[in-house]
C-alpha cells in the first residue's frame, strides 16, 4: 500500500473501498475464526478517508458542531487540507478523540434522550473505522438482526414478525432493555471485537472512542465507563456487536434443535416450544409456538443472556402478549383478527395509535405557525413529513388511515388559510388556493397520502443481499 499517495477523487476512492470491503467480507465469511491483523493502514488509507468524509459532510449532522465548535460543512472549502492533516495525525499515533457534546431530544412520554455529537475529525475517523469493520462483522451477524445493517430495514423486521405469527407463533415476548446504549459493558464489548480484530492500533482506537467522555451542559465533562454514546457513526455497529450475543444464542438453538419441520413437530408433540427472535437494534421480539408459560421462561432466559454484556432486561416494560391481542413493534401494530365478511383470521399490520397521533401533532403544530409566510412554505414543510410518514406506513392495512390523514391535513391547511386571510370569503380562497380542491401555491401542492399505493412488504428471510457478494451469498 502506498501510504504517501495523494487523496484520490471520490469516484476512484469509492471503487477502491468497495473492492477492499468485498475481500474483507469474503475472507471473514470463508473462515469464521479468522482474526484480521493489518487493518489500521486501511483506516489511514486516503481512499477510506475520502469516502468517510463524503458520508460525514453529506449527513444532516453536518450542520451541527462538536465540542470544538466546528461544523463539518464549514470545512468543505479546505477538506483536502483537513483530511491530509487528519491522516498525518493517525499515522503518527497522535490522534486522540475529543469528548462528545451532549444534546438532548424529547422522547415520547416527556422524557429526554441524550445524543453524543462528536467533532468533525472524530466523525471522519469513526466513519473510516466503520468502513473497515462493518464488512468483517457482517459475515457473523445473523439474519434475525435488521437494525443499522446494509440492505435491511425496519420493514424486514416487521414482515418477519408477521410471517412467524401467521405460522403458529402466537405468543410474543416484547423485549425492552433498560438504557441499552448507556449500559453496554466496555470490557465485554471489546472482547467480542477482539474475536475478529487482532490489530492493536484499531482496538486502541475503538476503545478510545468508547472512553472519550461526554461534555454535558450541567455537569461538565463526564467519564464514559459504560455504553456507546448515541449519535456517533460507529455506535450502531458496536451496539450490534454487543447485542449479537442474543442473536447467536437463538440462532444456535434454532439450528441445533428446530431447523427442520420434523424436529419442530417432535418438539411440539413433547410439549416443547419453538421460537424465533427478531431484532431491530435494541428493539426485539421473540415469537413463540407454545403457550404463555413457555414465553415467560424465555423472558428469564433472555435476561441471563444479556447480563454478561452489562445489559438488563426491564421486567416492567417487557411484555408477553398473544397475537390476537396484538403488539406494537417499530411503530406498527401487528394483530390477528377476523377478516371482514369472512370467518377466516389473518395477521394484519397497520399504523399504531401513537404513530397516527404523532403525525397529527406535527401537522397541527405546523399549521399553527408562520401565518405571515406564504402558503408554499407551509406546504413544503407538511409535504416532507406527510410523504415520509406515508412511505413508511404504506406496507400494511392502512388505506383507511391514509384517507383520514388526507382529510385531516386538508382541513388543517384550510384553517391556516382562513386565519391568514380573515377578510377573504370561501369563494375567494377557493379560486386562489384550491385548484382541483387541493391546496396549491406556485409549484407546491399539498401531498395526498391516499394517492400512495398500499401493499405488504415481502418477507425475505435470509435472502437479503449484502453490498459485498461472496461465493456463499444466497441469490
Amino acid at each position: 500500500m502506498n501510504t504517501g499517495a495523494p487523496l484520490p477523487s471520490l469516484s476512484a476512492a469509492t471503487g477502491r473501498v468497495l473492492g477492499i470491503q468485498t475481500k474483507l467480507h469474503r475472507w471473514a465469511d470463508e473462515d469464521a475464526s479468522r482474526r484480521f491483523d493489518d487493518l489500521f493502514n486501511l483506516v489511514c488509507d486516503p481512499a477510506f478517508l475520502v469516502v468517510a468524509w463524503s458520508r460525514v459532510k453529506g449527513n444532516k449532522g453536518a450542520r451541527t458542531a462538536g465540542v470544538d465548535g466546528v461544523r463539518p460543512r464549514d470545512l468543505a472549502a479546505d477538506e483536502r487540507q483537513f483530511l491530509t492533516a487528519l491522516r498525518a495525525e493517525l499515522k503518527a499515533g497522535r490522534f486522540r478523540p475529543l469528548p462528545v457534546r451532549e444534546h438532548r431530544i424529547p422522547k415520547r412520554g416527556g422524557k429526554l434522550r441524550s445524543l453524543g455529537i462528536p467533532t468533525a475529525a472524530d466523525r471522519t475517523v469513526q466513519a473510516a473505522l466503520k468502513l473497515v469493520l462493518e464488512p468483517i462483522f457482517e459475515a457473523d451477524f445473523k439474519p434475525c438482526s435488521h437494525g443499522f445493517r446494509p440492505g435491511r430495514s425496519a420493514h424486514d423486521a416487521i414482515a418477519e414478525v408477521r410471517h412467524y405469527a401467521a405460522h403458529g407463533y402466537s405468543w410474543v415476548v416484547e423485549g425492552d432493555i433498560t438504557a441499552c446504549f448507556d449500559t453496554i459493558d466496555h470490557t465485554a464489548l471489546m472482547d467480542r471485537v477482539r474475536q475478529r480484530v487482532g490489530d492493536k492500533r484499531v482496538l486502541a482506537l475503538v476503545k478510545a472512542f468508547l472512553k472519550a467522555g461526554v461534555l454535558t451542559k450541567d455537569a461538565g465533562l463526564k467519564d464514559t465507563t459504560t455504553g456507546t454514546p448515541q449519535g456517533g457513526i460507529l455506535s450502531p455497529l458496536l451496539s450490534n456487536i454487543a447485542l449479537s450475543v442474543l442473536d447467536e444464542h437463538f440462532n444456535t438453538m434454532w439450528t441445533t434443535t428446530m431447523a427442520t419441520p420434523y424436529r419442530r413437530k417432535k418438539r411440539r408433540q413433547h410439549g416443547q416450544p419453538n421460537y424465533r427472535l427478531t431484532r431491530y437494534a435494541d428493539d426485539f421480539v421473540v415469537t413463540v409456538h407454545g403457550d404463555r408459560a413457555d414465553a415467560e421462561d424465555l423472558r428469564d432466559q433472555i435476561a441471563q443472556i444479556l447480563a454478561p454484556m452489562g445489559l438488563e432486561l426491564s421486567q416492567a416494560k417487557t411484555h408477553i402478549t398473544h397475537i390476537d391481542e396484538g403488539l406494537v413493534f417499530l411503530g406498527y401494530r401487528i394483530q390477528r383478527h377476523r377478516k371482514r365478511g369472512t370467518n377466516r383470521r389473518f395477521v394484519y399490520t397497520y399504523p399504531s395509535k401513537n404513530a397516527v397521533a404523532a403525525i397529527k401533532a406535527k401537522v397541527k403544530t405546523y399549521s399553527r405557525e408562520d401565518r405571515d409566510k406564504p402558503l408554499a412554505d407551509l406546504l413544503r414543510r407538511l409535504n416532507l413529513v406527510l410523504r415520509g410518514w406515508t412511505n413508511y406506513f404504506r406496507h400494511g392495512a392502512c388505506k383507511a388511515t391514509l384517507g383520514y390523514l388526507r382529510a385531516y391535513s386538508w382541513q388543517r391547511v384550510i384553517l391556516w388559510l382562513r386565519r391568514k386571510h380573515p377578510r377573504a370569503n370561501w369563494k375567494q380562497l377557493r379560486r386562489r388556493y384550491l385548484p382541483g380542491w387541493r391546496p396549491t401555491d406556485g409549484d407546491q401542492t399539498l401531498f395526498d397520502p391516499a394517492s400512495v399505493p398500499v401493499r405488504y412488504y415481502r418477507y425475505r428471510g435470509s435472502n437479503v443481499p449484502t453490498p459485498w457478494p461472496t461465493a456463499t451469498t444466497t441469490a
